[in-house]
């Protein structure tokens, strides 16, 4: 979905007036940025080049997924980066022995920063870098098995033995 479609849907359950009031904007601003603009490869586009598109824009300059973090947590939830690559279909068990010892390392952690009853700044930082790590590594599992990586293993371990 391209970044105007997202904000018509936004406008559509808000309302553009209430927007452009709360961001100090002309109401005609807010209705460009919900046309197409040359710049994201729409021809003939007449819209603005909207926020989203200039935080894509910064994140691709950048190479820098700590401006996604950014929006996901003011959005109240946390960025999951999808791995690069998703796992061979020959690679199920060392795909699902990586979340495990993901899993393992992040209760490890846990366990070291709570031994003395408290968790310092620190400590919290290291727990939340375990957990971004694990549900990563899972991201990448699920996607492979949604992509189909893994249906091989399942075809050979349903054939009948023969």
């Amino acid at each position: 979905m391209h970044s105007h479609e997202v904000l018509k849907l936004v406008l559509k359950q808000t309302g553009a007036k209430k927007i452009a009031a709360d961001m100090n904007l002309s109401l005609s601003m807010i209705y460009k940025w919900t046309e197409p603009s040359e710049e994201n490869g729409m021809a003939a586009g007449s819209g603005a080049n909207n926020p989203l598109d200039r935080i894509e824009q910064l994140i691709r300059s950048s190479h820098d997924r700590r401006i996604a973090q950014w929006v996901c947590e003011r959005a109240g939830g946390f960025f999951i980066a999808n791995t690069e690559s998703a796992p061979a279909a020959s690679s199920i068990f060392p795909a699902a022995n990586h979340i495990i010892q993901e899993f393992a390392d992040m209760l490890g952690v846990i366990a070291a920063a709570a031994a003395d009853s408290k968790i310092t700044k620190e400590e919290a930082r290291q727990i939340r870098r375990r957990w971004e790590d694990l549900k990563s590594v899972t991201e990448g599992f699920v996607r492979a098995s949604e992509n189909g990586n893994f249906s091989a293993i399942k075809r050979e371990a349903e054939a009948p033995n023969l």
